[in-house]
């Protein structure tokens, strides 16, 4: 138990001693880069990305359109069926 900090080495239980606090320096603070320096930076980041092809592109946009279409369509039905509905349970 002694090993484990719990014990002192004559047997009697070991207080917690605290790791004495350090003073903690503010980190230098960085230059501000110029507006030039910015832009090639951007630029080597948007040299890296996975531009998607062409044929991704019109495959996707295809995608988006079609389930588009659908949604109103569905949305457009039953806000139809809900309308004639309540019509129908409230005509006098």
């Amino acid at each position: 138990m002694q090993r484990q900090g719990q014990v002192d080495a004559d047997g009697s239980v070991a207080t917690k001693k605290e790791p004495p606090k350090q003073i903690r320096n503010r980190p230098p603070t960085k230059q501000r880069t110029t507006a030039v320096q910015f832009l090639r930076e951007v630029r080597g980041e948007l040299r890296q990305v996975a531009w998607p092809t062409r044929s991704e592109v019109v495959n996707s946009s295809a995608v988006v359109l079609i389930t588009l279409i659908f949604m109103v369509g569905m949305i457009f039905l039953l806000d139809f069926l809900f309308a004639k509905g309540v019509s129908y349970l409230f005509r006098p």
